[in-house]
């Protein structure tokens, strides 16, 4: 965690067993609860909608921009007397526009908790991803640019939430009593720790951080240098004041222009040995939990509005 610490500039730093365990960590430290609404991404992992629903709070689904992350604009229409987060993603390793989310949050007085599971090393203006917001969060899962097998870490320059965060990691400390916190909201009792193993794995990992993304910014510019030439693919441009990191190298398929499906296109690009993938996610929302609007019984916890 010190060396966390070290290499993003967070004062605080809590290992996790997962980045799932430390999305539902992040919304339990900040007391987010029944009825509360968090404003999420459609394109994403499904943990960054559950982790609201975990503790009774209802995600609603903003649009996204042309790089995947969460569009301001849409964020503005969603905000509403229940708003208490928004959960931003920097999808792909490219960070979202985060001087507009925070002027935003700032406005309503909500908090931001940045999902950087796909972003380690990435900078928005200079500054780290994950420490922009109230807490980051970041992912050492297998398939992660450096990764312990699974873990995670989340991060934070508040001590109170840096506080809440450890409880709620470990038991809750068997609920407080001990700790002699008194704001008991959120502090359930769950294990949430990263093993030791893990933690080995992943000191290691860092140091390799900065020499791993160098590489892996070589091959993005390779390969859009390569691509430039082909009209019905749009490749990924880099963000003003952004230094994207890129675990995913997202590219824009013009139909119109190749003449032909997209689904026949990567068919016979994958036939030549490239692996690609057709779109990274289905909308969230089109899941049947959303779109039944229950989690547990009675409509629990979208029955709140």
């Amino acid at each position: 965690e010190n060396e966390w610490n070290e290499y993003y500039g967070s004062k605080y730093s809590v290992s996790v067993n997962s980045a799932t365990s430390g999305l539902y960590m992040a919304i339990g430290a900040l007391g987010i609860g029944y009825g509360d609404e968090v404003i999420v991404s459609p394109y994403t992992m499904s943990a960054c909608a559950m982790a609201p629903m975990i503790y009774g709070a209802i995600p609603v689904f903003a649009d996204v921009d042309n790089m995947g992350s969460l569009d301001p604009n849409s964020i503005k229409t969603l905000v509403s007397p229940r708003t208490k987060a928004i959960l931003v993603v920097h999808q792909f390793g490219i960070p979202a526009d985060m001087d507009e989310i925070m002027a935003i949050a700032k406005k309503h007085n909500i908090r931001v908790v940045e999902d950087c599971a796909q972003a380690h090393g990435a900078k928005y203006k200079g500054q780290h991803v994950g420490t922009i917001g109230d807490i980051g969060v970041f992912s050492l899962n297998v398939n992660k640019t450096i990764q312990s097998g699974e873990g995670g870490v989340c991060v934070t320059n508040n001590t109170d939430l840096h506080y809440r965060l450890a409880l709620i990691r470990n038991h809750g400390e068997a609920v407080v009593e001990a700790a002699e916190y008194d704001d008991i909201t959120n502090i359930a009792g769950f294990n949430y720790r990263m093993t030791e193993l893990q933690a080995a794995v992943c000191r290691v990992q860092l140091s390799k951080l900065y020499k791993l993304n160098d590489y892996r910014l070589e091959l993005v510019k390779q390969l859009s240098d390569g691509l430039k030439e082909f009209d019905f693919l749009v490749t990924p441009e880099d963000k003003k004041d952004c230094h994207s990191t890129y675990y995913v190298y997202p590219l824009r398929f013009l139909k119109d222009i190749a003449g032909i499906e997209r689904e026949k296109f990567i068919e016979a690009v994958n036939a030549e040995g490239v692996l690609f993938y057709q779109g990274y996610t289905k909308p969230l929302y089109t899941q049947p939990i959303y779109q039944k609007r229950t989690l547990f019984k009675n409509g629990y916890p979208f029955s709140a509005i």
